[in-house]
């Protein structure tokens, strides 16, 4: 489980130098950019922050993203 304190500090890093960057945690595998919708999958208790991982998501439906997300 990801620590609270880290979450807080957490922001979207494709948005976070023109935005808040703000991240919904989404079913506790899930980090969802409230400015851009990219969606950063949480794998082994580790946020993926990388914009293209986030990238791949953007377009998927909160509700249709797998939950654990898949290795890659």
């Amino acid at each position: 489980m990801v620590s609270q304190e880290l979450l807080e500090i957490l922001r979207c890093p494709a948005c976070v130098r023109e935005t808040e960057g703000l991240l919904e945690h989404y079913k506790e595998t899930w980090l969802i950019c409230q400015d851009c919708g990219r969606k950063y999958p949480i794998r082994e208790d580790i946020p993926v922050m990388l914009i293209d991982e986030g990238s791949k998501w953007q377009e998927t439906a909160k509700d249709a993203l797998p939950v654990p997300p898949p290795d890659k």
